[in-house]
């Protein structure tokens, strides 16, 4: 249910933060995930437990066009790339820091939503204090971006139905990776929580795997991420007694899924030059809805063949899906041969702006109604 909220909130969220600026989205986000995690810790049913579920989807789903709004409102734009990295690695740092809860509150669910609440709510005032209510106005002399193309339009299609495929396989780790180690390798619960420590630790690296990726080749290092998933998920059905092995395949599904949707990201700005409400949220949603998808089907596999066979089942489909790895789109400047400088992330922010000739805008060039500050910006 997560992955629902994510999906029909990201769909809007671009909208809803041009309108009501970064700081005041992100607050609501913020306030989203209190409500969310009180009525989890309090909760009487699985009706109220849902809500709670839902309520914190939709603050996953509105927080990241928030923050990427106030980034660009507050960071130059010559380290966009590098920040945009560690703003989708963040993600890992959260679940590594989850771990204690589960490890020293095992039994106590409750209590460990209710500290997690409180947290949201320290969250909820540094929004409030640190995140600035402006959106940035674009460059008098930055050309409009162009139409969007057929061509275009396949590329951004192909791109995310290889990130739905990705989301669906990944569903199965994060849904039922725990509960294989748990009830078919009789892990305790403590010990379950070393996996999700093990993910938000290797998950940092995708900050640099996805930048890496359009220096090298993207459909090779997509083909790479997705055996790595494969065989995250067929180490744990293998041996889910081994605590070691475990973690390791923990450490493996991590790297692989944090760089994944740092390719999707950078691939998505590529494809749609000056479009960022629109290149990178497609497949986001995409991979959401890939998970919204297989949680419920790795649930019946599960239910009808067990655990071991339904991870293999999800191994194999992540294998088949490498096979088409060769068709996952290259941007446009990538048909023909391009600069050292002119790949990786940063690169892909420098030509959001650009000017008539279609070269990137350079910093400090920008004109703007402001005066001469190349990063005016207007409160909402």
């Amino acid at each position: 249910m997560i992955s629902d909220g994510i999906l029909y909130v990201s769909l809007v969220a671009p909208l809803i933060t041009k309108y009501f600026g970064a700081r005041n989205t992100t607050v609501l986000s913020a306030l989203f995930g209190v409500f969310g995690l009180a009525l989890m810790s309090q909760a009487t049913g699985p009706i109220s437990l849902s809500l709670g579920v839902l309520a914190c989807g939709i603050c996953t789903g509105l927080m990241m066009p928030a923050l990427t709004s106030a980034m660009q409102a507050l960071v130059d734009r010559s380290i966009h790339g590098r920040v945009s990295s560690v703003m989708n690695a963040g993600t890992s740092i959260g679940v590594a820091l989850s771990v204690p809860a589960v490890l020293f509150l095992v039994g106590a669910w409750r209590h460990a939503y209710l500290s997690f609440t409180f947290l949201a709510i320290i969250g909820v005032m540094l929004a409030w204090y640190l995140i600035p209510s402006v959106s940035r106005i674009t460059p008098s002399n930055a050309a409009p971006p162009p139409k969007i193309t057929g061509q275009q339009w396949l590329r951004l299609l192909k791109l995310s139905l290889f990130a739905f495929a990705m989301g669906f396989i990944a569903s199965a780790y994060w849904t039922f990776g725990p509960d294989l180690v748990t009830n078919l390798g009789s892990l305790s619960s403590g010990q379950s929580g070393w996996l999700w420590l093990a993910v938000g630790i290797a998950g940092l690296g995708g900050a640099i795997i996805s930048d890496l990726a359009d220096r090298n080749n993207p459909a090779i290092t997509h083909a790479l991420m997705l055996m790595m998933l494969a065989t995250s998920l067929t180490l744990l059905a293998a041996s889910p007694s081994q605590i070691y092995l475990a973690v390791f395949s923990a450490l493996v599904f991590g790297l692989a899924y944090m760089s994944s949707t740092g390719l999707y990201l950078m691939t998505g700005i590529r494809l749609l030059s000056g479009r960022l409400s629109i290149g990178p949220v497609l497949p986001f949603i995409a991979c959401a809805l890939g998970q919204a998808v297989g949680s419920p089907v790795i649930g019946f596999l599960v239910s009808e063949f067990g655990y071991a066979d339904s991870f293999s089942i999800f191994a194999a489909t992540g294998i088949l899906i490498t096979l088409l790895s060769p068709l996952y789109p290259r941007h446009i400047e990538h048909d023909i041969e391009m600069p050292e400088e002119e790949t990786g992330l940063q690169a892909a922010f420098d030509y959001q702006l650009q000017d008539e000739d279609g070269e990137p805008l350079e910093t400090g060039s920008e004109e703007t109604d402001e005066g001469d500050n190349p990063e005016a910006v207007k409160s909402v």
